[in-house]
Formats: structure tokens, C-alpha cells, sequence
């Protein structure tokens, strides 16, 4: 598995424009022949294009620098020299782009095969044949193509999901995304298993509306910091339109040196909170995982922790299949009253 890659700087060059021509022709009656230099041609540009199957820009570590093709110059007889080739680059979708130099977002991928402008390629000079006059009607002037735009991106990566698994590492994210969608995340028994968020489309029936969950880094404290995945984690719950906070009802998550559960949301929340106060404001479900196995005392906590908050309790074991059923429900129900501009941040139209 590629270790995960939210954000990447590269160079990117639009092709330099063809020269024009400086040409006569030899024709008959035509004073000292006529100038029939052709105009170059256009540089290729750099443009991303989002791709729905990626979910990070990892492709992109062994690679700085991408030039679009440079344009041909013009021919004798007006032809125009042939455009570059456009060089495309594929990225994940929810994908910014911003000039690493100036700071300016130059806009975000937020659908498949939508594709940004990044480095225009440059125009092609102009042909001898352009300055024909009544005055002068053999000029020897020809211009240069143009340089592309040059700059430096950088992009950073905000996964586009409809739901959002958030909670301390092990507490069953990975396992009930494996449960509730066809994805199949990697899942061992310890901390930071998921270095890779998972997208999972669920669908149970032909008539269902599919949703996508996704299954994020665990989130420890000091992550609004950069401590442990950090930002890592935190960037990419802004684009979800509902939170589910897992949280380990296990006897064996049970033990002295171990958080409360009631302790574990309110540390999970205060993270959010300290990145992105709106967070809280979002549709959120409290799900205790792992109840095959239950500690009565941390089902208690959570439960009155969630009641007190006014939010929807649920409890779930993915290895049983128990409660998943009425957690979907619940999760279709929180984004069908979900607004999306209320809820999501403000997006820039992607140029094509």
C-alpha cells in the first residue's frame, strides 16, 4: 500500500509558442513575389483532471517538474505551425490548487473528469505574411512565440465524502467500513492501521441512493496541532456533510490507563472544535463499536454523553453484522436533511 500523499508541490510550464515564418512565394504578376510566412503554433497547457478512483496524489512524488509541448513554427505557403500537445495530469478529486509562490487558489477538482487550468501554454508568432501593407508589401518581420506560464503548484488533497468516521485509533473504523460498503481496507490490531483513508460507496438494495463513507486516520489528541496524523486527519473531515463518532465499547478498551468513553468523545470533539469550530455544527451520530463485547460501564457513559448533546445513540458490532442495518438508515436519514451549502465549504467552478 503507497503511503498517503495530501498534498504535493510541483513545477508545471506551459509549452512555449512556435516562431512565425518570414517566406515569399514566387507568383506571377506578384511584385517580388508575396510574403507567405504561416504563424506558430500555440504551446500545449497543463491541466489536472480529476480522476474518481484516486484518493491520493502519491503518483505524483516522482515527478517535480511537467512542461506542456512546445508549439512547430510556421511554413512558407501560410501554413501554421502544429499546437503542442497538452500534458494532463490526474488527481484525486477534491484536489486545490494554489501558486505556492503568491499564495492564489487557481481552483479545485470536484468531479470526474472535470479538468483545471494550471500553465497555458504560449501563443505562436505571428508569420511575415500578418505585416503586409499597402506600403510594404514584402516585410521581412516575423515574431517569436511566447513563453508559457511558469509557476510552482501546490496541491492539497481534501477527500470528498458524504460521511465521516472520526475517532481515537481502534476503535472499529476500518472494520465497519469493510462491513457497511464492498471496500476492503487493511485492519490490524493496533494503533494507525489506517495511514491510507478508505472511501466505501454504500448501497445495500437497487433503489438504495448510494452515499460514500469515508474511513479517516485515528485521531489522537494534539491532531488540531500536528501531533500523531494531525492535519492529516482533520483536513479531510471538512468536506463531509455528517460525522459518526466511533467510539471502542470493548472490555478490553476498558482498562485504568485507558480514556473513559464519555472522555473519548469529548476528546474527539475538542480536537474538531480547535481546527474548524463548524465541525460541531455538522450532522453527527455517536456510535459505540465493538458491543459483542461490551463494557456495561463505558456503554452507560457514552450513552448519557450523547443524550446530554442531543444527538442520535447508536450501537454496532461489526463482527455480528449487529446494529448496521439501523445505522445506515440513520445515516441516510442525517444526509437528507443535511443541506449541502450550509454544510459544505464555499467551491470555486472549475475551468475547462
Amino acid at each position: 500500500m503507497p503511503t498517503f500523499l495530501d498534498e504535493a508541490e510541483i513545477f508545471v510550464a506551459g509549452g512555449a509558442g512556435g516562431n512565425g515564418c518570414v517566406a515569399f512565394r514566387r507568383e506571377k504578376y506578384v511584385p517580388r513575389g508575396g510574403p507567405s510566412g504561416g504563424d506558430g503554433g500555440r504551446g500545449g497547457s497543463i491541466f489536472l483532471r480529476g480522476e474518481k478512483g484516486r484518493n491520493t496524489l502519491y503518483h505524483l512524488r516522482g515527478k517535480l517538474r511537467y512542461r506542456g509541448e512546445r508549439g512547430r513554427h510556421g511554413e512558407g505557403s501560410n501554413r501554421t505551425g502544429k499546437s503542442g500537445r497538452h500534458r494532463i495530469l490526474p488527481v484525486p478529486l477534491g484536489t486545490i490548487a494554489f501558486d505556492r509562490d503568491t499564495g492564489e487558489r487557481l481552483g479545485e477538482i470536484v468531479e470526474d473528469g472535470a479538468k483545471l487550468l494550471v500553465a497555458e501554454g504560449g501563443s505562436g508568432g505571428r508569420g511575415n505574411a500578418r505585416f503586409a501593407t499597402s506600403t510594404n508589401k514584402a516585410p521581412r518581420r516575423a515574431d517569436p512565440g511566447r513563453d508559457g506560464v511558469e509557476r510552482w503548484l501546490r496541491l492539497e488533497l481534501q477527500l470528498i465524502a458524504d460521511v465521516g468516521l472520526v475517532g481515537f485509533p481502534n476503535a472499529g473504523k476500518s472494520t465497519l467500513i469493510s462491513a457497511l460498503s464492498a471496500a476492503k481496507p487493511k485492519i490490524a490490531d493496533y494503533p494507525f492501521t489506517t495511514l491510507v483513508p478508505n472511501l466505501g460507496v454504500v448501497a445495500r438494495g437497487p433503489l438504495d441512493e448510494p452515499f460514500v463513507i469515508a474511513d479517516l486516520p485515528g485521531l489522537i489528541e494534539g491532531a488540531a496541532d500536528g501531533v500523531g496524523l494531525g492535519f492529516q486527519f482533520l483536513r479531510h473531515v471538512e468536506r463531509c456533510r455528517a460525522l459518526v463518532h466511533l467510539v471502542d465499547l470493548s472490555v478490553l478498551a476498558a482498562d485504568e490507563n485507558s480514556p473513559g468513553a464519555a472522555e473519548s468523545l469529548q476528546a474527539i470533539e475538542r480536537e474538531l472544535e480547535r481546527f474548524d469550530s463548524a465541525l460541531l455544527s455538522r450532522r453527527r451520530v455517536v456510535v459505540g463499536s465493538k458491543v459483542d463485547s461490551v463494557d456495561d460501564e463505558r456503554r452507560r457513559d457514552l450513552r448519557q454523553a450523547a443524550e446530554q448533546r442531543g444527538l442520535p445513540y447508536l450501537e454496532v458490532s461489526a463482527a455480528t453484522r449487529s446494529g448496521l442495518d439501523q445505522l445506515e438508515f440513520t445515516l441516510r436519514d442525517l444526509l437528507a436533511t443535511a443541506e449541502p451549502e450550509d454544510d459544505m465549504p464555499d467551491t470555486d467552478e472549475v475551468s475547462s
